[in-house]
């Protein structure tokens, strides 16, 4: 992965659903840290769990953190 922040979650959607990016592509939609720690698993981080969702410095939270899933 590169860069200071190689993923990106963006605000939640009217559905709650948060875009994940890694490293420059869309992986998908989140609804929970779970989701977010299996796109990152299947990126290549196969170890990554929920803890390191919300405290990885990897990650760049945008419309805020890993406890807000709710527009």
């Amino acid at each position: 992965m590169t860069g200071s922040h190689p993923v990106v979650i963006y605000p939640p959607d009217e559905d709650g659903g948060r875009r994940v990016r890694i490293d420059g592509t869309i992986s998908g939609r989140a609804y929970s840290a779970r989701d977010v720690a299996a796109f990152m698993q299947q990126a290549g981080l196969h170890e990554f769990d929920e803890m390191d969702v919300v405290r990885s410095e990897l990650i760049e939270w945008r419309g805020g953190g890993p406890d807000i899933w709710t527009n």
